[in-house]
This record gives C-alpha cells, structure tokens and sequence, in this order.
C-alpha cells in the first residue's frame, strides 16, 4: 500500500511556486482578449469613423447664420470671387473680387441671407486651400475626441447598465442611431430651420425610455458635445442644447399615457424660450428680433418633439423590446385572447392569477420596482396550466385527485410542463419577451416538494429501489433574473400556501411568508436578480399586509349559520 508522503516541500520550492492574484491591468488585458470584447471595439471605432466623417472632422466649420450679430468685423480669410448683388438676376451674371482682409460683414448688424452666402463662398474658398497638415491634425484629433467618448460612454454604460453593451443587438442600435441622429442634426441646424434639437431630443427621449432616464442624460451629452465641436457653435449654445436635453429627459419616467410625453415636450417648450434667450446674451447677441425668433422656433421644435416622439412610440418599444406603461395597460386588457381562454379552460388558475396579480404589484411598488410589470406578468404566469387544467388543484373541485394514478415523477413532468406550455403559448401570441421571461422564471429551480417527499417515502419503503434525485423533481429555470420576477415568485408562492392555512390570521400568515422567504433564499433563487435583504424583508411586509386584508374577519350577524 502507498503511504502519502507527509514531508514538506523545501523553502525555495514554496516560493517560487507562490502566485499572486492579477492585478487590474491584467485582468483587462485578458478581458480584451475575448473575441466578443473585440468585436465590440471594432464596433464602437466604426461608429467612431462614421461620426467623424458625418462631423467632417477634418475641416473647420462654417459658423454664421442668418440673423446672427457678430462683435467685430468679419474679413476674407483668402481671395475670392463672387456675384455682384448689385446686378439683376435678368442681367449677364458679373463677379466681385474680394481680397484677404476686406470686410466681408459689419460688426453690431445681423447677417442676412445675402450676406451668409457671401460668407459661405468665402469659407469654401478657404476649405479649398486649407493646408493638408492642418487637415491631418485637426482629423486625428477630432477622431481621438470622438474616440475618447465613445470609450468613456462604454465605461460608464458597463458599470451602470451592462445590458447595453452584453447584448450584440442593442449595441448596434445604440452606434447606428447615434450616427443617425448626428447627421440628422448636421443637416437640420442650416437656415432658415436651425432645428438641430429635434434629432438630439429624439435620441435623447429614445434612450430615457429603453435604458432610463440617467442613461439617456449621459449619451445625449456626449452627442451634443460631438455636434457642438462639428458645428462650430460657442459655449453658450453648449448649455442652451445641455439644458433643453435634460429639462426634456429628467421628465420621463413610467409612461402611462400618450398624453405623457406631450406634456413633456409641452414643459420643454416653456423653458426654451428662456434657455435661448440667455444662451443669446450670454453669446454676445443683442435682445432684438433676430434672438426672439430663435427662442419661437426652440419652443416650436421641442414641442413638436414630444408629438414626434409619442408617434414613433410603438416603433421604439419593437427596436429596443421594451415595455412601457401603456403597452402594459393594454395588454393587461381582461378581454385578452389568452386570458379569455384561461377563464374558460381554468377557472380556478385564472382567480389564483388575479389574486396573485393584487398582491404581487403592491409589494414590487414597495420596492421601487415596476409594479405594473409584475402585475401583467402575474396574469399570464400561468397560462401553461389551460392545456391540462384539472392536474392541479385550483382546479379540481371535488373529484378525485388525477395524480392519485400517478407515480410521483409522472406527475412532477405534467406540473412542470405548465411553464414550457406557458412560453410556448406566449410567443405565439406575440407576447413581449420581459412577459415570456417572468413566465419562465416565476418557479426558479425550485423544488415540486410534495411529489419528492411522495417519491422519497416510497423509495424508503421498498429496500432495492435507488435513491431520488432531487434534480429530477427540480423545475428547470432559469432562476429570476429581475426583482419583478423574485416579486412574482413570492407572491405566487404566499398566496398558493394561504390558502391552505385554516385559520389565516396575522401572526400565522407573517410567519408563513417568513418561513417562505427563508427557503427561498437559502435554495439560492435570489442570487440572479440583484435582491438585497432589505428589499425582501420590505417584500415580506407588503405581501403579509396584502393577505391580511384578503382573509380579513367578518361580523357574524345573529342569524346567520355556518355553510
């Protein structure tokens, strides 16, 4: 027989095999190995390549508008030729020549459009001749500004809402309305419509809501940045953008209604008119009509933008997979095909659902999740049981058990099969995957107790039969991904045990959903989902406090006789 060697490895041996842990830049480093991780920065440099090239990076902008008032005189920066607007247009066309340093405009008198394509055809004059050195420098660090965002942006988006970056999709949509909204924004800020805050509201008011509200304020900021250097404007235009971005996107939370985001754009359009005329003065511009129809015509655009936007609702809930409050509200119609079908087929499943739909929103409002979610979700959790309703025993009545014929791991396979019938049902009625996903969550890997206890003492009493194993009683997953699936799960679980409960006063339905909050935990349900102790003891208290309201006493009226 070998004997293990106990003896201790020499000194010099133990150190050298010693390893530290990786430290950060390591681990990055085998981070960017990955071929998805590089597959993104290939993603996020293309998009990086087609802002500039929509930016023109390269070259310096064209800054002057109809109506703008410079503060000192504007000279030809070259030689250059163009129509003298002295001659009419019936007449042979005559050229001016213009030399560097002639005044092209007068300092303290708005532009007029005459005036502007002057200017126009001296900075394409000019753009003609820019040095190619300085065309070079002036690209590569517009692209390592852009770059540097984009990079900054994914950071942050990594640390706050991994989603957006771990989902190739989304990635993809995210770069491609970026490039999208900054051209739309390039092309819109020209006269006479100077309505670049449409697209950048647009893009802001898209990602507010898929991604929420902190999101969106941080993309929007890093395209309005990338719009301001492209487009020339001043500092003061920088805040006036900043501020009607954020006075539109802070607005947005749960959207019940498509009056909402009107409302929305109807605030942002009181505070346009001031932002625009104290961006103006801030610039230099003087309080006259020229600033005074820029401010009438910020008001109109974000005004319109909500309009825009409510329209293109439906279209950004398809792209992005998102529900809103609204479409929750009209899927959570009763007149429903699949709810109509489960009231005809279980009756009782569809009272369980409703029950289960009360009390399962009041607790997800406790923890500040989404409680109209849960709700919706808690109607069609069990929509998988209509195809074989009487094998569970909501919906049994008073005939005999059909599992009694059964052996126990038979009737685990029909129990468990309600969640794949479930899914199965729900997309081919087109129901929104975060619905399909509390379908398929709302049991976790939980165990079917009462079949594996059943399995398990039958197994005891027959001396050659071999163990049960409790993964084959287990239902197959995933475990909660979201808190409005743990919700869900806890609900379903509280109210399906209270009813078994004789006397269902406080204390023993506090102590029930306890008991059940505890297994759950320690089963490991809640390790996916991001739910902390203190929203599960907040969980427990609402879901007690909405069972003792249902199994609430009565008076016993005099003559009244038990039935």
């Amino acid at each position: 027989m070998n004997i293990p060697s106990t003896r201790k490895r020499p000194r010099s041996v133990r150190v050298t095999s010693f390893e530290l842990a990786p430290g950060r830049l390591a681990k990055a480093l085998s981070v960017l190995r990955r071929g998805d991780v590089l597959l993104r920065i290939w993603l996020a440099l293309a998009a990086a390549a087609a802002l500039w090239a929509v930016s023109l990076g390269w070259q310096p902008p064209f800054i002057y508008h109809v109506g703008y008032v410079p503060q000192r005189n504007i000279t030809a920066r070259v030689g250059f030729s163009a129509p003298d607007p002295r001659v009419l247009a019936a007449e042979t066309e005559q050229f001016l020549r213009y030399e560097p340093g002639e005044a092209l405009a007068l300092a303290g008198e708005p532009l007029s459009q005459n005036t502007v394509d002057l200017l126009e055809r001296e900075y394409r004059a000019y753009v003609e001749v820019f040095p190619l050195e300085r065309a070079i420098e002036r690209g590569a660090a517009m692209f390592a500004f852009i770059a540097g965002l984009l990079a900054m942006s994914a950071y942050y988006v990594y640390l706050r809402d991994r989603r957006l970056i771990s989902d190739l999709y989304h990635t993809l949509l995210m770069l491609a309305m970026s490039c999208i909204a900054l051209l739309l924004a390039r092309w819109t800020a020209r006269d006479p419509w100077r309505a670049e805050i449409i697209p950048l509201l647009l893009f802001g008011l898209t990602v507010a809501i898929a991604y929420g509200r902190e999101l969106a304020l941080v993309l929007s900021a890093a395209l309005t940045l990338v719009f301001v250097i492209a487009d020339g404007a001043s500092l003061a235009q920088l805040a006036l953008l900043l501020g009607l971005l954020t006075s539109t996107i802070v607005q947005v939370g749960r959207i019940r209604s498509r009056r909402k985001l009107i409302w929305v754009g109807f605030i942002a359009a009181v505070v346009a008119p001031i932002l625009t005329l104290a961006a103006g003065m801030l610039d230099g511009q003087p309080l006259g009509e020229p600033l005074f129809t820029l401010s009438r015509k910020n008001a109109v655009w974000t005004l319109l933008a909500g309009f825009l936007i409510t329209g293109l609702l439906p279209f950004v809930e398809g792209l992005f997979g998102v529900l809103t409050e609204i479409s929750l509200l009209e899927l959570g119609d009763v007149a429903h095909p699949l709810l109509q079908e489960l009231v005809r087929r279980a009756p009782g499943t569809y009272n369980h659902s409703i029950n289960v739909a009360s009390i399962a929103e009041a607790a997800a409002e406790a923890v500040g999740a989404r409680g109209l979610l849960v709700r919706v979700g808690a109607y069609f959790h069990d929509i998988g049981k209509m195809l074989k309703p009487h094998y569970f025993v909501e919906n049994q009545g008073v005939e005999e058990s059909r599992h009694d014929s059964l052996v126990p791991a038979m009737s685990t396979l029909i129990i468990i099969a309600h969640i794949k019938d479930g899914a199965d049902l729900a997309r081919q009625h087109r129901l929104p995957q975060p619905i399909i996903d509390m379908i398929e969550q709302h049991h976790g890997t939980t165990l079917v107790e009462y079949f594996y206890r059943r399995a398990s003492q039958q197994s005891a009493g027959d001396p050659d039969s071999a163990a049960v194993p409790e993964s084959s009683f287990r239902y197959p997953g995933p475990k909660p991904q979201t808190i409005e699936a743990a919700v869900l799960m806890m609900a379903d679980t509280a109210e399906s045990a209270s009813r078994v409960l004789v006397e269902p006063t406080p204390s023993r339905l506090e102590s029930l959903v306890g008991e059940i909050a505890m297994k759950k935990l320690l089963d490991g349900q809640f390790d996916e989902c991001g739910l902390t102790l203190a929203q599960l003891h907040k969980i427990q208290d609402s879901l007690v406090k909405s069972l003792t309201a249902v199994y609430h006493g009565r008076v016993k009226y005099p003559d009244q006789r038990t039935a």
